[in-house]
C-alpha cells in the first residue's frame, strides 16, 4: 500500500477473490473519491462543497429483493417470511461468481472500516464498490480506523456492491435484476442492480441485528441517542414522521448517534460513524444541524439544483421524496467525540397518533414496553403517501421490522431483561393529535412535547400523580411543568366522549390484529400488556 492507500490488483485478487480488475483503489481519502466521481461524470459539487449524485433507477431500498442464504447457520434461527426471504447456497455461489466475472477488467474501490463504537463489539467491514461515490458513502457512514489500523485490518464481513450488474432471475434465482443477499456463513453481503447506498448501510445493520442479540447479549436498536451533562443517556425510537430526529437533536445534550445503536451490559454505543439524513424540505431554520453538515465531504443523493445554479433545491421531489445526505457524525456540532454512553436512563417510544387516542406522554412498565416495542405503532395522515386519504395505522416491529433477522419477541424479551437490570424508565410519547382525530382535533404543540420530555429527563414526573387510561391501560401524569393539565388526559380533550371511546376501541382492535402474527413467540408478560377492548352497552 502506498501513501494514497492504493493496492495492486494482485493484492485484490488475493484478498477478495476478484480476477483481473483493471485497478483497485484502497482507502482513498474523501477528496480523492470526490475527484474520481467528478472525473467519471458521476457527480458534481454543490455551492456548499457537498458532492451531489444520482443513484439511478432505485432511490430507496427494495425490501422484496433482499434475501438471506438459508443454510445450517440460519435455517432454524432466522424469522423466515416476507421480511426474510430464503436464498439457496448454490444460487448464492453462482450469483457471486457472476458478479466477480462482471467486475473483471473494471476499476473497483475498497474501503476498510468498522461498525460498533464500543471496542468490545467491533465488527470490521470491508466494502468493495464499483463507483467512488459509493465508497465515499461507506467512509462517511461507518466508523473510520486509524491510519495505523488500516495497514493490518482484517475484515469480519465483506460488502460487495456492483450496481451495474443486472441479475437474470431465470439464472440467478432473484425476483428481478436488483438484489441484496446476506450470507451469514461466508460473511458476505452481495448487492447488485441498484446504486442506492442505503442497501450497504442496512445490510450491516441486519448483520448486527442477527449477531448481537444471539451471541453477545447486546440489544440492537433502530433509534437515536443523546447524553445529558451528567452522563445520563436517552434513546429515541420512532417511525418516519414521529419527530425522532427533531426531538433527539438537543443543543444541551451531545448526540451519540441518530439511527442505529447497541445496548450492552454497560454501554449504549453507536453502530455507525455518520448520519444518513432525509433532505426533503430541509432548511436552516427547521433542521440547522443537518443543514450545516452539508459541506465538502458530504454526499447528497437524488437532489435537484435551482435552474442554472449549483444551489440545491431541497423542496424539489422530482426524482424522489427520499432525498438523502450522508456525512460523518462529527459534522454535527454537538456530536459526542466518541460515540459511546452509559446504559440508558430514559427511553422514549415516539408515535404520531392521528386518531387522538393516546396520551401526550405515558409511563410504561416492562410488559407494556415490550408490547409497544414489538408493535412499533404510528399513523400516517392524508398526503404523506400516494393513496392515503384518511389516517392509517402503521406498525413496524421494534421500530425497524425490515431489518430484523430474528423473531421480534427475541428483541423485546432482551429489552425487558435490560429494563429490569437497569431500572431505565420507558415513556410512550404521542406527537400526534389531541381533541379528536386528524381533521377534527389539532396536533400537539412541539413546545408541549419538548416540555414533557424535559420533565421526564429531569425527574419532574417521578413524584406526580398518575391516572390510568382505559382500554390501553396507560399511566399518564396529571400535571407537568409548562404543559396545560387539560391535554394530558386524551379522553378529556374530546367534546364527544362516546366518539373517543369508539375510536379507542377501534385502535385497540388494530393493535390486537397486528399482534396476532407475533403472539405465538411472545411471553405471557408481553401478552398481558395488550389493550383490552371494552364492550359498549
Amino acid at each position: 500500500m502506498n501513501e494514497f492507500g492504493l493496492k495492486s490488483p494482485e493484492a485484490t485478487v488475493a484478498s477478495l477473490g476478484l480476477k483481473n480488475v483493471s485497478a483497485a483503489y484502497w482507502n482513498l481519502t474523501p477528496a480523492e473519491l470526490i475527484e474520481e466521481t467528478i472525473l467519471r461524470g458521476e457527480g458534481e459539487l454543490t455551492d456548499t462543497g457537498a458532492l451531489a449524485v444520482d443513484t439511478g433507477e432505485f432511490t430507496g431500498r427494495s425490501p422484496k429483493d433482499k434475501f438471506i442464504v438459508c443454510d445450517a447457520e440460519t435455517e432454524k434461527n432466522v424469522w423466515w417470511g416476507d421480511i426474510n426471504i430464503k436464498f439457496e447456497p448454490e444460487k448464492f455461489d453462482r450469483l457471486y461468481n457472476r458478479v466477480m466475472g462482471y467486475l473483471t477488467g473494471r476499476e473497483i474501490y475498497v474501503r476498510d472500516c468498522y461498525a460498533c463504537a464500543d471496542p468490545e463489539y467491533r465488527l470490521n467491514v470491508r466494502v468493495v464498490t464499483e463507483t467512488p461515490w459509493q465508497n465515499l458513502f461507506a467512509n462517511n457512514l461507518f466508523l473510520r480506523p486509524s491510519r495505523e489500523e488500516i495497514m493490518s485490518i482484517s475484515p469480519d464481513w465483506t460488502v460487495i456492491s456492483a450496481p451495474g450488474f443486472k441479475a437474470v432471475p431465470e439464472i440467478d434465482g432473484t425476483r428481478q435484476h436488483n438484489f441484496a443477499v446476506l450470507n451469514f456463513t461466508k460473511k458476505i453481503i452481495l448487492i447488485g442492480g441498484t446504486g442506492y447506498t442505503g442497501e450497504i448501510k442496512k445490510g450491516i445493520f441486519s448483520v448486527l441485528n442477527y449477531v448481537l442479540p444471539q451471541h453477545r447479549n447486546a440489544l440492537s436498536m433502530h433509534c437515536s441517542a443523546n447524553e445529558g451533562q451528567n452522563g445520563d443517556v436517552s434513546i429515541f425510537f420512532g417511525l418516519s414522521g414521529t419527530g425522532k430526529t427533531t426531538l433527539s437533536a438537543d443543543p444541551n445534550r451531545p448526540l451519540i448517534g441518530d439511527d442505529e445503536h447497541g445496548w450492552s451490559d454497560k454501554t449504549v454505543f453507536n453502530f455507525e460513524g455518520g448520519c444518513y439524513a432525509k433532505c426533503v424540505n430541509l432548511s436552516a431554520e427547521k433542521e440547522p444541524q443537518i443543514y450545516n453538515a452539508i459541506r465538502f465531504g458530504s454526499l447528497l443523493e437524488n437532489t435537484d439544483f435551482f435552474e442554472g445554479t449549483t444551489t440545491v433545491d431541497y423542496d424539489s421531489t422530482s426524482k424522489t421524496e427520499n432525498t438523502r445526505v450522508a456525512y460523518p457524525v462529527n459534522f454535527i456540532d454537538n456530536a459526542k467525540p466518541v460515540s459511546i454512553g452509559n446504559a440508558p436512563k430514559n427511553i422514549f417510544f415516539l408515535t404520531a397518533d392521528a386518531f387522538g387516542v393516546l396520551p401526550p406522554i405515558s409511563r410504561l412498565d416492562a410488559g407494556q414496553a415490550m408490547y409497544h416495542f414489538i408493535s412499533g405503532y404510528t399513523a400516517k395522515v392524508a398526503g404523506t403517501e400516494m393513496g392515503i386519504t384518511e389516517p392509517t395505522t402503521t406498525f413496524s416491529a421494534c421500530f425497524g421490522k425490515a431489518f430484523l433477522p430474528l423473531h421480534p419477541a427475541k428483541y423485546a424479551e432482551l429489552l425487558g431483561k435490560k429494563l429490569k437490570e437497569s431500572n431505565a424508565r420507558v415513556w410512550l410519547v404521542n406527537t400526534g393529535w389531541s381533541g379528536g382525530a386528524y381533521g377534527v382535533g389539532s396536533r400537539i404543540k412541539l413546545s408541549y412535547t419538548r416540555a414533557l420530555i424535559t420533565a421526564a429527563l429531569n425527574g419532574e414526573l417521578d413524584n406526580v400523580e398518575f391516572e390510568t387510561l382505559p382500554v390501553f391501560g396507560l399511566k399518564f401524569p396529571k400535571a407537568c411543568p409548562g404543559v396545560p393539565a387539560e391535554i394530558l388526559n386524551p379522553r378529556a380533550t374530546w367534546s364527544d366522549k362516546a366518539a373517543y371511546d369508539a375510536k379507542a376501541n377501534s385502535l385497540a382492535s388494530a393493535f390486537l390484529k397486528n399482534f396476532d402474527q407475533y403472539a405465538s413467540g411472545s411471553s405471557a408478560e408481553i401478552l398481558a400488556a395488550a389493550p383490552k377492548v371494552e364492550v359498549v352497552a
